[in-house]
């Protein structure tokens, strides 16, 4: 099972501000949408609210610390490990966030899918972790993004676990 983290952060590591993402970016939902779809996705709590809903055509896993916690068309659960029973026969799975949850996974993580947005957020209230790029190596690079709909220009970025 392949655990991929996929974000898109700031020149700072900054992913969120007041439990929202801190920009648009039509293009990047599309790649995150594209990628994901059919696929299992693993989120904490709160950005399960900011989304709102379960997100259609994926299985929804919710991390959280409340043992009393769900929600219609979500699996829950309260410890990372319990991730490798429910995943067993899922070939990749991909943890959306937010901050604590990468962190969470950070460590056991395969594969990187990272958006590098051209930008710095004032005020932002959630990071991704720092990790170290030599653990890391870049196994596709894209062009810079900007599309119509799109705030800001970016890149992204695949990075896979060194196995050195």
């Amino acid at each position: 099972m392949e655990i991929s983290l996929i974000a898109a952060f700031d020149k700072n590591q900054a992913i969120g501000k007041n439990g929202d993402l801190p920009w648009h970016l039509s293009s990047d939902l599309k790649h995150f949408k594209n990628i994901t779809t059919g696929n299992t996705i693993v989120m904490g709590r709160k950005t399960f609210d900011s989304i709102g809903r379960a997100l259609p055509n994926r299985k929804n896993i919710v991390l959280t610390r409340n043992l009393k916690w769900q929600c219609e068309g979500v699996v829950t659960i309260n410890d990372v490990n319990d991730i490798f029973e429910i995943c067993k026969n899922d070939s990749e799975i991909f943890v959306i966030g937010g901050a604590e949850i990468y962190n969470a996974f950070l460590e056991i993580a395969t594969k990187m899918i990272l958006s590098y947005v051209e930008t710095e957020v004032k005020d932002a209230d959630a990071f991704f972790p720092k990790f170290k790029s030599e653990n890391w190596k870049i196994m596709d690079e894209s062009e810079i993004i900007k599309e119509e709909n799109d705030d800001f220009s970016y890149k992204i970025i695949t990075l896979e676990k060194s196995t050195k």
